[in-house]
């Protein structure tokens, strides 16, 4: 229950004011001087202020009420200061109200005034206390992210700055950490930054990518074989989790390992137990480990394939990446990266933008050693990556429908008199990157470009106000 001073040196007002209050579902605390309310606030959680202007030393000129409201400011800078008094002065009213007061009241009030202004500027105290929280929660995580050992991740999107959050709280532990998430997304550069920030560190890191083992040779490189353990085992050899030792393991395509390996693997977890092929000795070992995979192990699960015991074992905490279209924030800072800087011209960007990268960041990173090879000119263009140009990010969710249900014209044909567009889904929040490319292949049109979006021109400046984008046209907006 939100708790309210009322500070007044009349009795009478402090009790109807109470009464008010207690009847509309409020606390209230009560003094009837400045010293007072000074130290209530001091000892005290208040939602609210209500505070009178005029005390003892006079009755008319409101000095007192605004050095009481200074000092509540000072002491609590956000909470919100309802000033009431029977001798109003318009010029103070206004030095207080520009000053941070949330309302100016005269006596006798009206009680329907006062509780619709209470509500309200109650209700504004919290969402400010919570979006203070929220950003100084992100500010220490921006901090964090800032100071640790990413092994060299680019990324800009929100998608992505979760995973890696999560990816830091995760390497404080030891627990055992599942990637999921599409083949050249990024897991094992997770799997690094897991590593990297853990206590473990200093400690073996060993990879093994299990899709691409022999099924026949799977369980000698995960436990070790004796020699003469199968054709061609001339000598004993340490598996990867002897290796890994005190360390990380990460397994990659933990879904391809068969269910013989699947029993060995979980034994290990559980008991930290293994022997080698060939051999009956027992052996020890104490190691973390992280596994990725772009299975779907639920589905294998129902179908035989994977266990279920020792999905849960592998999997105490999911970090899962989404892809590449998923995390449309990623895709220029990443072209920057791969291409060491180099300049992009507008069509360029609105194409890396546009198209979906089935194949994630590995197929990104192969456009970018395309276009940095095949380029004639300093600035590179849409086709130096092998890409068409995009001069239309999205289309309005109207041509989409139409397109849709037109089954006589494929989804993908282009008009002879338009300009060519991809059929991505509209999305109605454009991101940053996707604005700025579409305003540089849009010569600063702000209609061609809110008409790209689906958007009308007023809804696109508040999206670019809330970025902080400001653009100049360079060509008339007819």
């Amino acid at each position: 229950m939100d708790k309210i001073l009322i500070v007044d040196d009349n009795l009478d007002v402090c009790q109807a004011l109470s009464l008010m209050l207690e009847l509309n579902g409020y606390k209230s605390h009560c003094v009837q001087s400045p010293d007072m309310a000074l130290n209530a606030i001091e000892k005290h959680e208040f939602s609210l202020v209500i505070q009178d202007m005029n005390f003892t030393r006079d009755t008319t000129s409101g000095e007192e009420g605004r050095e009481l409201f200074h000092a509540l400011r000072e002491r609590r800078p956000g909470i919100p200061i309802i000033l009431l008094t029977a001798w109003t002065e318009l010029e103070m009213a206004v030095e207080l109200m520009k000053a941070g007061a949330a309302d100016y009241l005269g006596k006798p009030w009206d009680d329907a005034k006062l509780l619709t202004s209470i509500g309200n500027l109650i209700s504004l105290h919290k969402l400010s206390r919570e979006n203070g929280e929220l950003k100084r929660q992100k500010a220490e995580r921006t901090a964090i992210i800032h100071e640790a050992n990413l092994c060299g991740l680019v990324f800009g999107s929100t998608a992505m700055e979760r995973c890696v959050d999560l990816a830091l709280q995760l390497a404080k532990s030891d627990v055992s950490v599942l990637i999921t998430g599409p083949n050249g997304a990024g897991k094992d550069r997770l799997a690094d930054i897991l590593h990297a920030n853990s206590p473990l560190k200093d400690k073996p890191f060993i990879k093994v990518n299990v899709g691409a083992l022999p099924m026949e040779l799977m369980e000698a490189e995960l436990f070790g074989a004796e020699a003469g353990a199968f054709t061609g085992a001339t000598k004993a050899r340490i598996g990867r989790f002897e290796a890994a030792d005190g360390g990380t393991l990460f397994l990659d395509e933990i879904g391809n390992l068969p269910l013989s390996g699947q029993v060995k693997l979980l034994r290990v977890l559980q008991t930290g137990e293994f022997e080698r092929l060939g051999s009956h000795q027992t052996r020890k070992c104490k190691v973390r480990v992280l596994s990725a995979t772009n299975a779907d192990l639920r589905q294998d699960i129902h179908s035989g394939r994977f266990r279920e015991d020792l999905f849960y074992r592998l999997n105490v905490v999911e970090l899962a990446l989404p892809p590449l279209s998923e995390r449309r924030d990623d895709v220029l800072p990443l072209v920057q990266h791969f291409t060491r800087g180099r300049a992009l011209d507008g069509a360029a960007k609105a194409a890396l933008l546009a198209h979906p990268w089935p194949g994630n960041v590995r197929e990104l990173e192969n456009a970018c050693k395309r276009a940095c090879i095949l380029a004639k000119d300093e600035v590179l263009s849409a086709a130096d990556f092998g890409l068409m140009p995009a001069t239309a990010l999205q289309q309005p969710v109207a041509n989409q429908t139409m397109m849709a249900s037109n089954q006589a014209k494929p989804s993908n044909t282009v008009s002879h008199h338009s300009e060519p567009f991809n059929t991505e889904p509209l999305h109605t929040e454009p991101s940053r990157s996707e604005i700025e490319a579409a305003i540089a292949a849009h010569d600063g049109v702000i209609a061609r470009v809110a008409k790209s979006f689906g958007l009308s021109r007023q809804a696109l400046y508040r999206r670019m106000e809330k970025f902080g984008i400001e653009v100049k046209s360079t060509k008339s907006e007819g």
